[in-house]
C-alpha cells in the first residue's frame, strides 16, 4: 500500500490527513477511551446504587438499634427502681417506692429519681434527713460498677458513713442489704461507720477498730471475725 502523502495542501491553506488508515486507527483509539469511561461510569452508578441501598438499610439499623437501647435501658431501670425500693422498705421500714422518669435525646437518657409515699411525690435529696438519699446511692454505685470492666476494674467498694442519717436500730438491716448485695455481685465492700461494733457484727465478715493517739497515729485493731472466715485450727 503506498504511503499516504501527508503534505498534501487542504482547500484552506492547512496541511491535511489523506490517509484512512491513520484516520480508522485514530477512531479506534477514540471509541475505545469512550467504552472505558462508559464501563467506569457503569460502575460508579452500581456502587452509587449500593451506596444508597446501604445508608437506607443504615439508618433503619440506627433506628432499631436506639429502640432497643432504650427499651434495654428501661428494663434496667425497672429492676434498679425495684431492688432499691425492697432495699429502702426493709432498711427504713416504711412504705415508700423508688421511682424513676426516663428522658431520651439524640440516643443518651436523663433519669430523675424520686420518691413515692402513698401517691404522693418526695424529693430524693430531702426526704428522711438524708437518709434515703444515702440508701439510694449506695444501691446505685454498685449498678454503676458492676457495668465496668473486670480486667481494670476491681469489684472494690468504699462506704463512708452511709449509715450517718439512720437510726442505730435501723443500722444493721442497711449492713444486711450491703452484705447480700456485694456476696451476690462479688463485690469487697469497706464501710466506714461512728455507730458502736456490735451493730455490724451480724452480718460483716471482719471489723477493725481504728484509736487515734494524740501524737498524730492510729491505731487499728481487729476486734471481729465473723465464724466462716475464722481458721478451724
Amino acid at each position: 500500500m503506498p504511503a499516504c502523502d501527508k503534505t498534501d495542501p487542504a482547500p484552506s491553506g492547512g496541511n491535511m490527513l489523506r490517509c484512512p488508515d491513520d484516520a480508522r486507527r485514530r477512531a479506534d483509539r477514540l471509541l475505545g477511551k469512550r467504552d472505558d469511561h462508559v464501563r467506569r461510569s457503569q460502575r460508579l452508578a452500581s456502587r452509587f446504587a449500593e451506596l444508597n441501598e446501604y445508608l437506607a438499610v443504615a439508618a433503619k439499623v440506627t433506628v432499631a438499634l436506639e429502640q432497643l437501647n432504650e427499651q434495654l435501658f428501661r428494663q434496667l431501670l425497672g429492676v434498679v427502681q425495684e431492688k432499691l425500693t425492697i432495699a429502702l422498705q426493709e432498711i427504713l421500714d416504711q412504705p415508700i417506692s423508688l421511682r424513676a422518669d426516663a428522658e431520651f435525646k439524640r440516643g443518651a437518657a436523663t433519669v430523675e429519681f424520686w420518691i413515692d409515699r402513698a401517691g404522693n411525690r418526695e424529693d430524693v435529696l430531702r426526704g428522711q434527713g438524708g437518709s434515703v438519699t444515702n440508701i439510694l446511692s449506695v444501691g446505685l454505685r454498685m449498678f454503676a460498677l458492676t457495668t465496668l470492666d473486670e480486667k481494670s476494674h476491681r469489684r472494690f467498694l468504699v462506704l463512708d458513713e452511709q449509715d450517718c442519717w439512720l437510726r442505730p436500730d435501723l443500722v444493721p438491716r442497711l449492713v444486711k442489704i450491703v452484705h447480700d448485695a456485694g456476696q451476690a455481685l462479688g463485690f469487697q465492700i469497706l464501710m466506714i461507720s461512728h455507730h458502736e461494733v456490735a451493730l455490724f457484727e451480724r452480718y460483716a465478715d471482719r471489723i477493725f477498730q481504728l484509736s487515734p493517739h494524740g501524737d498524730g497515729t492510729v491505731e487499728v485493731r481487729q476486734v471481729f471475725e465473723a465464724a466462716a472466715n475464722q481458721d478451724p485450727a
